[in-house]
């Protein structure tokens, strides 16, 4: 039990979760209507909800189809490179981006 909890400490359990749905994502088909939902303003018939589209947009967006993927939902790019550069940040491979610099060669590059 005691190697079971010491493994455990080494996997990162967010990024593992993220990858795991990113990955299912990429593995289904989004043009399919047949799917299984855990939203709950879906389940109790709201006509509206903020979120849904979002799984299919991203899951487009892996297969290449950018177009599909923002007739979904809007906000599906961003969420992927959030998702992404989260994941990369748990495993440590991305290093910390300092938002002060990149915002002066952003300007470098616009004001010559």
């Amino acid at each position: 039990m005691d190697l079971f909890f010491r493994s455990l400490k080494r996997i990162n359990l967010e990024a593992a979760v993220w990858i795991s749905g990113l990955l299912i994502l990429a593995f289904i088909t989004p043009t399919t209507d047949t799917h299984i939902t855990i939203c709950p303003f879906k389940n109790i018939s709201l006509p509206f909800c903020p979120g849904c589209g979002l799984g299919r947009s991203i899951s487009f967006l892996i297969h290449g189809n950018i177009r599909q993927s923002f007739e979904c939902h809007v906000l599906g790019i961003p969420a992927l490179l959030i998702l992404t550069y989260r994941i990369l940040t748990l495993l440590k491979i991305s290093p910390e981006i300092n938002f002060k610099s990149l915002s002066t060669k952003i300007k470098g590059i616009i004001y010559g």
